[in-house]
């Protein structure tokens, strides 16, 4: 057997691994052209980390002729790090699993690095010694080829590749493992033969003939052939064979390699990566668990699988978090939600859950075992033996025998170290079994929809919170009580998340009226959203003190300047200008009268009982939060009993093509019928809005004025005198008889004698007695003194102070309000049965 001292060439010069490296500058490989295929670049390596032999693709590569590197380290190029310091230690790595591949960078000669895809495979020799042949090959220059880096490193650079290392006389010196799977010479039939010998015939003939081409011209060939390998009798395999010189210290021909790759395997690899190419555009398109999820088995079928399925935990659709993390202990089998299907059958037998069903899954599965390890499950032939696991699934078991299938992966869709689902993959009509490579695209695909999963969810989520947030900060029901009817619609120009800045509401005061408000903060989203909730709080505590609409505008822009404020000092920055309008108007139904006040707000829409459409000519005002100081004005309007008000904000009426009074005509002709349902006409006057693009939150108010039947209201002049109380008590009464709620008179009575007694202690004019029956029965007393009530805390010893203090024990609730010319006090009881008729004759007083 002839030996080969030279490829045993012991390290004569121990240099430290960085003096070797040079700061010549030497010519590199041409990357000007674009259409120069990758060469690899071939070296071969002693079991200590020295270079043993060199090839001309290597020197164009990295700049290093044979003779600066023969005999000396690897260390010259491979740049070393904290975890292998030394390339004996990085050596020493790719023993156990015979090799290693994956990107990292060489130095070139001029000291500037490369990236590169690296390949280190062992080959072995007499008597068990070991070199290593290393590939690589430069991805700096083709972007496309570093993106796909990792995916060809788990997929092409997986791909068995057969070498053999030949002398000058083309007998075999070092092989690897893999290559007696391409030809079936084993490895001591191989080793000290030349091709020919080993393998006769006119193929292996043809191939020595390449062989001794490449050691006399020292360049690179490559030459594809066909055969039937033993591992594979039945199926010819397509083989490229790829032949480099090796050159010693000298420059001369130490011998040849052959690197011998399987193309039948490249095919499908490739094919594995025009699904991955695939997938980056098509998994994702929406932030839609549900649609991510068919994207994913729709991608997997038919270039990977004859059917499969994505099951989502149940919790995974709706944006929560998944129960248990990987690892954990969940205490019960978990149930899914069948959120993607696919199949090459129409009618898609081998499922017997529709998308969207609810899944069970049995506790003795791959399933289960999925999600508690995060990892996947491969059976390349399904046993479905009596004893295992599908004996359990009898619905599983039953598709699975009916189908014919017979290859099955469950591949784990993970993201943060939490299970969101599995991927189930089979095969039926395909008769290959799954491979570790089809596991590994599976595996991609998993990785990449979980991403797009996990974006979803977390929008899913987020979505979730801020549509709960608006529903919290909008009004539930609209209560219109006996002055109003109402209806509302609200039109998000985002209508992703559905959240934006608008708000309306309908706020009941004392004595029957109403308040009626429409809002707008400029800006969309949560900010936005939880601006406006802020100002709608702001308006309802405004509305409890009864100031006038203007007035309350007036606190409202201070309240709207102080938040502007306390945000700056938040961020430390310059107070931002803080847009909000705002609409705001008090309806009284014993008079028909409406006051409205606006801060830069659209003016709203009136439509009589006949409808005629009128937007009044009420002052604009400033919009809130500017600090303008320019003061608010009201307007108020008697309105005929049945007629419409139409409160909006400009979204409704504003476009980017139309001027905004366009807008407002075309929103009065929808609503020009008010005799209508009035959800009707805010669906009429909505699908108007529709038919343009939103360029800002839309939202409309419709409210239906009723007056309150003057046979429900009282009303009396009494003197102020010391029988006022006496003569309040028993008009109060004599007026709740003839009401039919007799049961409130004590209480009622009680309300009333502490009310006038009060007004005659603090005024000195006339006392006026009103006593409303709506929703429930109101007691109001006028008097001329402007100073607000206030209850006392009497002590046991005080003659005086109780009164308010009894009032607040036997009414709903009570206040004051200043009017012109003084103040009303103000009590409210609840009704025990419903009023007496609209018509029922009262005796009402003096007015």
């Amino acid at each position: 057997m002839p030996t080969f001292p030279l490829w045993r060439l012991p390290v004569t010069h121990p240099e430290d691994e960085s003096s070797m490296i040079s700061n010549d500058t030497m010519p590199l490989s041409d990357h000007s052209n674009p259409r120069r295929p990758l060469e690899s670049a071939i070296a071969l390596v002693d079991d200590q980390g020295t270079v043993v032999a060199w090839t001309d693709a290597a020197e164009r590569l990295v700049g290093y002729a044979a003779g600066d590197v023969v005999g000396r380290s690897a260390g010259v190029v491979l740049p070393l790090t904290e975890d292998v310091p030394t390339v004996a230690a990085f050596v020493e790595q790719c023993h156990p699993q015979s090799g290693w591949s994956g990107l990292t960078q060489v130095r070139r000669r001029d000291g500037l690095t490369l990236n590169v895809n690296l390949r280190v495979s062992m080959v072995s020799g007499q008597d068990g010694a070991v070199r290593w042949l290393v590939s690589v090959n430069d991805v700096s220059g083709h972007p496309s080829e570093a993106a796909l880096g990792s995916i060809r490193e788990s997929l092409l650079t997986r791909a068995p590749i057969g070498v053999v290392v030949r002398d000058t006389d083309l007998r075999c010196a070092w092989v690897n493992e893999t290559m007696a799977g391409h030809d079936g010479v084993s490895r001591d039939t191989r080793l000290g033969c030349r091709f020919t010998e080993a393998l006769p015939g006119s193929k292996s003939e043809a191939l020595e003939a390449v062989m001794r081409q490449v050691l006399l011209s020292g360049t690179t060939k490559v030459h594809q052939y066909r055969m039937w390998p033993a591992t594979s009798p039945r199926r010819d395999h397509t083989f490229a064979a790829s032949f480099f010189c090796l050159q010693g210290a000298d420059g001369r021909p130490l011998g040849m390699c052959t690197i011998n790759a399987d193309l039948t395997e490249s095919r499908r690899a490739q094919e594995r990566l025009a699904v991955l190419s695939e997938a980056g555009a098509r998994l994702g398109s929406t932030l839609d668990v549900m649609q991510t999820s068919q994207e994913l088995a729709d991608l997997a079928v038919p270039l990977l699988a004859d059917y499969a399925a994505v099951d989502l935990e149940q919790s995974v659709p709706c944006g929560q978090e998944p129960p248990a993390r990987i690892g954990s202990d969940r205490g019960h089998p978990p149930v899914f939600r069948r959120a993607g299907l696919a199949s090459i059958h129409r009618e898609v037998p081998e499922s017997p859950w529709a998308r969207g069903d609810s899944i069970a899954v049995q506790s003795l599965s791959p399933f289960t075992e999925v999600l508690r390890t995060g990892r996947s499950h491969l059976e390349p032939i399904l046993d479905t033996a009596p004893g295992t696991w599908i004996d359990h699934d009898g619905t599983r078991a039953r598709k699975i025998r009916e189908n014919g299938i017979h290859s099955l992966m469950v591949v784990p869709i993970r993201a943060r170290r939490t299970v969101l689902g599995v991927a189930v993959f089979v095969r039926t009509e395909n008769s290959l079994p799954f491979q570790e490579l089809d596991l590994l695209l599976a595996e991609e695909l998993a990785d990449r929809a979980a991403l797009s999963l996990a974006n979803a969810r977390r929008y899913t989520r987020e979505r979730s919170a801020a549509l709960t947030l608006q529903r919290a900060l909008l009004p539930h029901r609209l209560g219109g009580g006996a002055a109003v009817e109402t209806a509302s619609r609200y039109l998000p120009a985002d209508m992703d998340s559905g959240v934006g800045g608008d708000w309306f509401d309908v706020i009941s005061l004392s004595g029957a009226r109403v308040a009626m408000v429409v809002g707008d903060v400029v800006g969309h989203g949560i900010t936005a959203a939880a601006t406006m909730g802020r100002l709608r709080t702001a308006v309802h505590t405004l509305a409890d003190t009864e100031l006038a609409p203007d007035d309350l505008l007036t606190h409202l822009d201070d309240t709207v300047q102080r938040l502007a404020e306390e945000e700056a000092d938040d961020t430390a920055e310059t107070p931002a200008v803080v847009g909000a309008t705002c609409l705001y108007a008090v309806y009284d139904p014993v008079t028909r009268r409406c006051t409205m006040a606006r801060a830069g707000h659209p003016p709203p829409a009136v439509i009589n009982p006949q409808g005629h459409v009128v937007f009044p000519d009420i002052p604009s005002g400033a919009p809130l939060g500017l600090g303008l100081g320019v003061p608010f004005e009201s307007v108020e309007l008697e309105l005929p009993e049945g007629s419409l008000l139409a409160l909006y904000t400009d979204g409704l009426v504003e476009t980017r093509d139309a001027d905004i009074s366009t807008g407002m005509d075309r929103l009065g002709s929808a609503l020009a019928e008010p005799d209508r349902d009035l959800e009707d006409l805010c669906t009429r006057a909505i699908e108007f809005s529709a038919e343009r693009a939103p360029c800002d939150d839309a939202t409309l108010l419709l409210v239906r004025t009723r007056s309150l039947d003057p046979a429900r209201v009282a009303s009396w002049t009494l003197p102020n005198s010391e029988t006022a109380a006496r003569d309040a008590r028993e008009v109060t009464a004599s007026q709740l008889a003839d009401w039919g709620v007799e049961d409130l008179a004590e209480s009622t009575r009680l309300i009333v004698s502490e009310l006038v007694t009060n007004a005659v202690r603090h005024s000195r004019d006339p006392i006026g007695l009103r006593l409303i029956q709506h929703q429930v029965l109101t007691c109001e007393v006028f008097d001329t003194d402007t100073c607000p009530p206030r209850q006392q805390h009497a002590l046991t010893v005080d003659e005086h102070g109780r009164g308010l203090f009894l009032v607040a024990q036997l009414a709903r609730r009570w206040g004051s309000r200043t009017v012109a010319g003084g103040k009303v006090v103000w009590a409210e009881e609840e009704l025990a049965h419903t009023p007496s008729p609209a018509g029922a004759p009262g005796h009402r007083g003096n007015r």
